[in-house]
């Protein structure tokens, strides 16, 4: 049976723009910064890794990957790669705020304040020690501003390591877990993985019904939705022109005609 994983796009409680972004900042706690904690990282990034396996097409002469494969390394030691995930997610989530990450990839702001930012950031979501400590590394390094190419390729060293399948169900409501569950038992019929972990997004263009997008970088689609249907029935109709954005009426119908204004469909 698959192993589902679901994540969403909803925010985390704990993630919020820094006050340290705008007040003065306090007094950096002493952290443990050694490389040896993450012994990848004094490898040659262009260094193939006999170790990675299966992961030896991915590594290429990338910073984000070999950084992505080092904290891999770490979390699959301690026993914690699902929690660095989770970890990482919160991480990719944070750095999309645009204030956030405009301040870490400022290169007048000092060290300092950036490692206090961080220190914030993880105490406030309960970050593993490693995590902690890698994005401070990231910091004396000056790598920060990779940290979103390297929460994509830790993505992808965690799923190969895990035989974990990604797929990205796409709705106009929320799903319910025993219908996520259903898809990710498709998933895992269609692919053979062991595992499979859903992330959910709300896509209202696609009037009703869902979207599964799953295989290398979302290759492959399953197309469940109403938008599609609608499309598939102009091309029938040879109506290229066709509005599938109208708004439906009091009644539940969809307008399906040029104008907008008359012949209805019932969802």
């Amino acid at each position: 049976m698959a192993s589902l994983h679901t994540t969403t796009t909803a925010s985390f409680p704990s993630i919020q723009t820094p006050r340290s972004l705008l007040t003065h900042p306090k007094p950096i706690l002493n952290l443990s910064l050694s490389t040896t904690t993450f012994p990848s990282l004094s490898l040659k990034l262009t260094r193939p890794r006999r170790s990675a396996g299966a992961l030896g097409a991915r590594m290429v002469s990338t910073a984000a990957a070999s950084y992505a494969l080092a904290l891999a390394d770490v979390a699959k030691s301690n026993n914690t790669l699902d929690a660095t995930t989770t970890d990482i997610e919160k991480i990719d989530e944070i750095f999309s705020d645009p204030q956030v990450f405009k301040f870490f990839a400022n290169p007048t702001v000092d060290a300092e304040r950036k490692k206090n930012l961080v220190d914030e950031i993880a105490t406030s979501s309960s970050f593993q020690s490693h995590t902690r400590n890698f994005l401070n590394i990231l910091v004396d390094a000056k790598r920060i501003g990779l940290v979103k190419e390297i929460a994509k390729e830790y993505e992808f060293v965690y799923n190969t390591l895990t035989d974990t399948e990604m797929a990205v169900v796409s709705s106009v409501v929320k799903l319910e877990s025993q219908h996520l569950a259903q898809i990710a038992k498709q998933v895992q019929k269609l692919t053979g993985a062991k595992n499979v972990r859903i992330k959910t997004v709300i896509d209202p263009s696609l009037v009703a019904g869902f979207t599964v997008r799953y295989g290398n970088s979302g290759s492959k689609l399953i197309d469940m939705s109403v938008k599609k249907q609608l499309e598939e029935i102009a091309a029938q109709l040879d109506l290229g022109d066709i509005k599938l954005n109208c708004a439906g009426d009091e009644n539940g119908y969809m307008i399906l005609d040029r104008s907008c204004k008359i012949g209805k469909f019932h969802l």
